[in-house]
């Protein structure tokens, strides 16, 4: 009879115990899916970037959106970027405003599990058509 009880111990455990692998490895298999999605919808928010610049550089000036797709949030959004007057290199402050270069940021945001998740991607784009 106790051999009995202790199989019957040893088994409901390690059912248990599969159990609890196995719905880790469906939340971990979920948060993978959703990050790869918002890569792609990054990706997508910088080509939207670049076919903007590519009808008109206003578009590229007046960049600043954002969209819900799916259980996604992406904003796009455009700064000012400025230059050292002497060596023309891109610094966080002083020089002078260039008109012809914006830092862009596209950020992808969605909740998960309780948490808000965000995937961010920085570039800069210039007016190379004027």
């Amino acid at each position: 009879m106790i051999e009995v009880l202790v199989a019957a111990s040893i088994i409901t455990a390690s059912i248990l115990a599969a159990m609890a692998v196995a719905q880790k490895s469906i939340h971990v298999s979920r948060q993978s899916f959703h990050a790869t999605q918002a890569v792609f919808l990054l990706e997508e928010g910088a080509e939207n970037t670049r076919i903007a610049r590519d009808n008109a550089w206003s578009n590229v000036v007046a960049l600043n959106s954002s969209e819900t797709v799916g259980i996604f949030t992406r904003t796009i959004v455009a700064s000012n970027v400025n230059r050292d007057n002497s060596t023309k290199d891109i610094v966080a402050s002083g020089g002078s405003a260039d008109d012809r270069t914006k830092l862009i940021t596209v950020t992808v945001s969605w909740s998960e599990g309780g948490s808000t998740i965000a995937k961010t991607l920085k570039f800069f784009i210039s007016d190379i058509f004027s």
